[in-house]
C-alpha cells in the first residue's frame, strides 16, 4: 500500500509534468530510486527534500502531507462529496468532437484537463483513447477511479492544480488529444497565454485542442455558483486568438440553461476544435 509521502510525490511529480527520470535528474539520483520511493519500497534522504521539492515547485511540508491549502478545497469538492455524482451520467457535448476530428482508429493519448467526477475521461477510455486526467478535487478524482472501475477502462487519474500543471515540461509525453470543459475559468487572464503556450508544445502533429471558456456578457448575471474570488471570465473571442497559427476546425459561441446550483441560470461560452498543423 502506498504511504502518504509516495502517493504526494506521485501526484507532484505528474502535476510538474516530470517523468521519474526527470525528477530523478534534477534529485542526482537514478530513476529507480525515484520508482521506489513512488511505490513505498524506500524513501529519499533527508538532505534531498529540499532539492526534491523544489524541483516540484512545492514545499516539504507539502511533499510529506503535513498540510493542505484551503483554497485547494473548492466549491465543487464539497459537491463532489455526496455519494451522489453531482453531474450524474453526463458530460459536455464537446466531447463527441473528440470522434468526430480525430477518431481513434490507432492508439490516441488523451488529457482531459479538470477532468471533475471523470465521467468524460471514463467515455474517452471505453472508446479506445489512452486517457490522462487531472483535477484538483480529491473527492471528484475518487468517483473518477471509481466509475472507471465500475466499466473495467484504465485511466489515468491523478491530483493537480491548473494553475501549477505544466503539460509542456515532459519530454516524450505529447499528447493527441487535450481537452478541456469548464475548467478554464481558474487561469487568470495574465496567465492564460503561457499555459496555452505550454498545451500547444505537448500536443502532436495533428493533435487537436477541445476546449470551452465561460464569457462574460452585460446582459447575463453572473451564475449563483462562480466563486468570484478565484473563478475569471474570457472576454469573447480571447480564446480563439491563442490558436491563430492552428488549424481552427470548429469555433462558436453559446448561450445555454443551466441548473448545475439547483437555480436556473444562463452562461455564455466560446467553444474551440483546433489543430495543430506543425511542429
Amino acid at each position: 500500500m502506498k504511504t502518504d509521502f509516495s502517493r504526494q510525490l506521485h501526484e507532484f511529480r505528474k502535476s510538474a509534468g516530470l517523468t521519474q527520470e526527470q525528477l530523478a535528474e534534477k534529485a542526482g539520483v537514478s530513476f529507480q530510486a525515484v520508482s521506489k520511493w513512488e511505490n513505498s519500497q524506500s524513501y529519499p534522504d533527508i538532505e534531498l527534500l529540499p532539492l526534491i521539492a523544489s524541483a516540484l515547485h512545492t514545499d516539504i511540508d507539502s511533499l510529506l502531507g503535513y498540510q493542505r491549502d484551503r483554497r485547494d478545497i473548492t466549491w465543487y469538492d464539497e459537491k463532489y462529496s455526496s455519494r451522489e455524482y453531482y453531474w450524474g451520467n453526463q458530460f459536455w457535448e464537446g466531447a463527441y468532437d473528440v470522434f468526430r476530428f480525430l477518431p481513434p482508429v490507432k492508439p490516441l493519448r488523451l488529457l482531459d484537463m479538470g477532468c471533475g467526477e471523470g465521467q468524460a475521461a471514463v467515455f474517452f477510455a471505453r472508446n479506445g483513447y489512452r486517457v490522462s486526467a487531472f483535477d484538483i478535487s480529491e473527492n471528484g478524482l475518487k468517483k473518477g477511479k471509481n466509475l472507471a472501475r465500475i466499466n473495467q477502462v484504465a485511466v489515468d487519474f491523478f491530483r493537480a492544480d491548473l494553475l501549477k500543471y505544466h503539460p509542456g515540461r515532459s519530454a516524450g509525453e505529447l499528447f493527441d488529444v487535450i481537452y478541456c470543459s469548464g475548467a478554464l475559468q481558474y487561469l487568470p487572464a495574465d496567465i492564460r497565454a503561457e499555459f496555452i503556450a505550454e498545451a500547444k508544445a505537448a500536443t502532436q502533429v495533428n493533435g487537436i485542442h477541445i476546449l470551452n471558456v465561460f464569457v462574460e456578457k452585460p446582459f447575463l448575471e453572473t451564475p449563483p455558483d462562480w466563486e468570484t474570488d478565484r473563478e475569471y471570465f474570457w472576454e469573447t473571442g480571447e480564446l480563439f486568438r491563442y490558436y491563430h497559427d492552428w488549424k481552427i476546425e470548429k469555433m462558436e459561441e453559446q448561450i445555454f440553461d443551466c441548473t448545475s446550483s439547483g437555480i436556473p441560470h444562463r452562461h455564455c461560452m466560446d467553444v474551440l476544435v483546433a489543430r495543430k498543423i506543425t511542429q
